[in-house]
């Protein structure tokens, strides 16, 4: 054979080894989206008011200076029936153990942020009776390529996902404004990589609205899903007044299409999870409205 056959015969191998792995990297992405990881959505189906999602909001909105105890029968009274503590929040385990005891409002989940040590998280979480652990997948920016923390953030998953597993807890990505996980469909591939029934998606369904419509998000996640932030984000407050100010709408008040979100959760089976409030906290009345919006939003009333 000539030089230049040989030439053409290796630059058509090399088409046909290239056009294979993109035939095969779309099957295995379509195979893992049309068979999602199973067992996160509707997970906790034993507790919490049957067929209903389950209200909650982070520990640290509470501001009344009251103690422990009173700070989860107010809870239970504005009909919430749970919460979650951050990693920073300043309590004592104890005292939030009785009030778990006495009220009935569980702490679902506990905050890890990004923080790379997850183990006293999932111990911190399995002491209250949870079922979570909060996970912020990193940051992307000039110093940290996004191939780089890709890989850094799955390794520091898996060191830790067996032994979330032993314990029954689920270790939870949250989509955050990370420059990270910018669409539903690679966070689905980050998750099944991760071969684990304890990993899974903690979604917020605010955090999407500024580049997505969070009710597609839901619905590709589908499954991989195990608990929801709830908030808001108006397009014209961002417009007008700057990137984050989008935050600032009460909840029912910004872009969120909640008769879709809710019809995205209905379609994916996610009737009786968790759905925690992630806004400005405050005293009992503002407790109050932020419990009566979260009825509104996901027709719970």
């Amino acid at each position: 054979m000539s030089e230049s056959g040989s030439e053409i015969t290796t630059l058509e191998a090399e088409s046909t080894r290239r056009t294979f792995l993109k035939q095969t990297s779309a099957t295995i992405l379509a195979g893992s989206l049309l068979q999602p990881l199973t067992g996160l959505a509707g997970e906790e189906k034993t507790s919490g008011k049957q067929g209903r999602i389950k209200k909650a909001v982070k520990y640290q909105m509470i501001t009344e200076k009251i103690p422990v105890m009173d700070k989860f029968k107010m809870l239970k009274d504005l009909g919430f029936e749970g919460t979650e503590i951050h990693y920073r929040t300043k309590v004592d385990p104890k005292e939030v153990r009785k009030a778990i005891d006495a009220t009935g409002v569980q702490v679902h989940g506990f905050l890890n942020s990004s923080r790379d040590e997850l183990k006293d998280s999932i111990d911190q979480v399995k002491y209250y009776g949870g079922t979570s652990v909060l996970v912020v997948a990193g940051r992307v920016d000039q110093n940290n390529p996004y191939d780089v923390v890709y890989q850094q953030q799955q390794a520091k998953l898996r060191k830790h996902l067996p032994y979330a597993e032993k314990q029954g807890i689920k270790l939870l990505v949250e989509n955050v404004w990370n420059n990270f996980l910018l669409s539903p469909l690679e966070m689905a591939r980050f998750i099944d990589e991760l071969d684990s029934p304890a990993a899974g998606v903690y979604f917020d369904v605010g955090n999407v609205v500024r580049f997505g419509w969070p009710e597609q998000w839901i619905r590709i996640l589908g499954p991989r899903i195990g608990k929801l932030d709830i908030k808001e984000y108006s397009r014209q407050k961002q417009k007008d007044e700057g990137l984050w100010k989008g935050f600032q709408v009460e909840i029912t008040e910004g872009d969120c299409n909640w008769p879709e979100v809710r019809q995205a959760l209905k379609d994916i089976g996610y009737t009786q999870g968790w759905a925690t409030a992630e806004v400005k906290g405050g005293d009992r009345q503002r407790l109050q409205d932020i419990s009566e919006r979260m009825d509104r939003a996901l027709d719970l009333a």
